[in-house]
C-alpha cells in the first residue's frame, strides 16, 4: 500500500487532516514539526507525495529532488507569488482567487501546476484559512486519485512582498469597507492585528462586522500601563 506524507504547521490543517485522514485510501503520515523532515525519515516511508499545506522552513533540495513534493499558494499563479497572499489580494480588491497546487522546485512558487480550485475571500483570515484547509484536503485526494501531470505556469509573473507587522497600522482615509477587509484580513492567531496608535496604546482591532454601510470592531488596547482593556469600535460611512 501506498505511503504519503502531509507536513503542516497550523492548526486548521492539521484538524483536517485528522477528520480526513481515515477516509483516504494508502498509509498517511503527519509530520508537523521540521526536525522530523529529514532524509532518514523519509527513505524509511519512501511516499509516492509528500504534501506542504502550510510549512514555514525551506525543504531541502535533496528532499524535493528525490520525492514528488507539492505545495500550495492561495494565488492563481504566476500571479501572486511570493509572500502573504491573502493580505496582499484583500488589499488590492481581490474577494476571489484560485489555489495552486504545485510541484515544489528551487525557486519560490514557481513550479508546475497539478491543479487549481477556486476560492472565496470571504470573513476573518482565521474563517478563511479554515476553508482553505479542507479545500487542500480535498485538492491532496484528487492529487492522489488521478495522479496528474504537473504544468509549467503561463502567463505573467506577478510577485507580491511579504508583508511587515508594522504594516498591520491601519492607513488613513480607508472607507468603511476597505477599514472591515484590512481588519478581517489580519485576524487570524499569530498573525499582526490590525492597529491604530492614540498616545501610548496600541488598539488592535478583530473580529470585524460590516452591515448596513456600519462597521463595528472589539477593540484591544496594549501598551505599558494598560496591559490589555476590550471595548467596541464604531465606523460610519459619511454620506454626501
Amino acid at each position: 500500500m501506498a505511503n504519503y506524507i502531509v507536513a503542516t504547521i497550523h492548526q486548521w490543517n492539521i484538524e483536517a487532516f485528522e477528520q480526513y485522514n481515515e477516509k483516504l485510501e494508502g498509509n498517511w503520515h503527519l509530520i508537523t514539526d521540521k526536525e522530523q523532515l529529514t532524509i532518514e525519515n523519509i527513505q524509511n516511508l519512501n511516499p509516492d507525495y509528500i504534501f506542504f499545506p502550510h510549512w514555514s522552513w525551506l525543504v531541502p533540495s535533496a528532499i524535493y529532488n528525490n520525492w514528488s513534493c507539492v505545495c500550495f499558494h492561495m494565488t492563481d499563479v504566476p500571479f501572486g507569488r511570493g509572500g502573504s497572499p491573502l493580505q496582499n489580494l484583500i488589499v488590492r480588491g481581490i474577494n476571489k482567487t484560485k489555489i495552486s497546487a504545485l510541484q515544489m522546485t528551487k525557486q519560490l512558487d514557481a513550479g508546475p501546476v497539478y491543479l487549481k480550485h477556486a476560492m472565496d475571500l470571504n470573513g476573518s483570515a482565521e474563517n478563511i484559512f479554515r476553508n482553505l484547509a479542507i479545500i487542500i484536503t480535498d485538492m491532496i485526494t484528487e492529487i492522489v486519485r488521478t495522479k496528474p501531470t504537473p504544468i509549467e505556469q503561463l502567463g505573467k509573473v506577478v510577485y507580491f512582498e511579504r508583508r511587515t507587522p508594522e504594516q498591520s497600522e491601519i492607513p488613513e482615509g480607508l472607507s468603511s469597507e476597505k477599514l472591515y477587509d484590512f481588519i478581517r484580513m489580519l485576524d487570524a492567531p499569530s498573525y499582526p492585528r490590525a492597529f491604530i496608535k492614540h498616545r501610548d496604546n496600541k488598539l488592535e482591532l478583530s473580529d470585524a462586522k460590516f452591515e448596513n454601510g456600519d462597521l463595528t470592531a472589539k477593540v484591544t488596547f496594549k501598551s505599558e500601563t494598560v496591559r490589555s482593556l476590550t471595548g467596541s469600535h464604531s465606523h460610519k460611512n459619511k454620506k454626501g
